[in-house]
């Protein structure tokens, strides 16, 4: 088995060592030559992709990947589909199954109902609107070529140096209330863990990869804070917050995601929900990293 991640930032290097081990080779992409060292850290055989060009040590190790996991956000287009372009079977010969890390974004607003993979996508941001587009030119390319390709639909994304206890500890953790606001949560390791039985199991498809607990963002931090034996920040009124469009866009989005889909294909969670998550993270003292 040969396993190709390309963007394998955080989540990307969560599915990496998802897949380490038992003789199966794992290669990652990145855009800097420092990042290539930390890849190599991780015992990921790294390769630098721009997003513009396949350069040839690349392209020669595409011949022999068998998994193929894109985590690229996609722009105006997916870089990576429009590289491949028609000639996907020549460079991709021994592929076997696909992974597209995409959003629970592409729903769009549901004002705090349920939804569910077979939930009508109505995406309100130019981004979602670029990865429904590109998961369908992944669900299209898995069909012509006779493999699974599973989309996963992740929702906010947190784990080891990425989590509240981090902002509380740098000033940033800020205690935003938005009137009946909720949002998902992932933790990493699940992601890799999810990816790794999608394609052990040969499952192609649309999968929510997302907690049990959808909840106010708020608790999260208060919940944190009480671990760390420290006070919250001050709750501050949404309205009033100064934050950046893409941050703002976030708070015009209000569901509950169901993981139903994918526990009934026989997944288990590790971190089910963030009191457990967090729980674990300061115990165990890796919130840093």
């Amino acid at each position: 088995m040969h396993v190709m991640i390309f963007g394998c930032g955080f989540s990307g290097t969560a599915i990496a060592k998802a897949f380490a081990g038992g003789g199966v080779r794992v290669s990652g992409t990145t855009r800097s030559a420092e990042k290539m060292e930390a890849l190599s850290r991780d015992g990921i055989e790294a390769f630098l992709f721009d997003g513009e060009t396949l350069e040839d040590r690349l392209r020669e190790s595409l011949a022999g990947v068998t998994h193929l996991v894109q985590s690229i956000a996609p722009g105006k287009a997916d870089p990576l589909l429009r590289l491949l372009g028609e000639d996907d079977a020549g460079l991709l010969p021994r592929l076997e199954w696909i992974g597209y890390l995409s959003t629970v974004g592409v729903y769009g607003d549901h004002k705090g109902a349920w939804i569910n993979e077979e939930t009508p996508c109505v995406p309100v941001s130019g981004r979602s609107k670029e990865r429904l587009e590109a998961e369908e030119g992944w669900l299209a390319m898995g069909e012509r070529r006779g493999v699974p390709a599973a989309i996963l639909r992740l929702s906010g994304i947190y784990g080891p140096g990425r989590n509240a206890f981090c902002n509380l500890e740098k000033g940033t953790a800020r205690r935003l209330i938005k009137k009946d606001q909720v949002f998902n949560r992932i933790r990493v390791e699940d992601i890799g863990s999810a990816a790794r039985f999608l394609s052990d199991h040969r499952l192609g498809g649309i999968y929510n990869v997302t907690d049990d607990r959808p909840g106010p963002p708020q608790d999260v931090i208060v919940e944190a804070a009480r671990l760390m034996g420290v006070e919250p920040p001050p709750e501050q009124a949404f309205e009033t917050a100064d934050l950046s469009p893409m941050a703002r866009s976030f708070y015009g989005e209000n569901k509950r995601v169901s993981n139903a889909k994918l526990k009934a294909a026989g997944f288990e969670f590790s971190f089910p929900d963030y009191p457990i998550s967090l729980a674990q993270l300061w115990q165990d003292e890796r919130w840093r990293g």
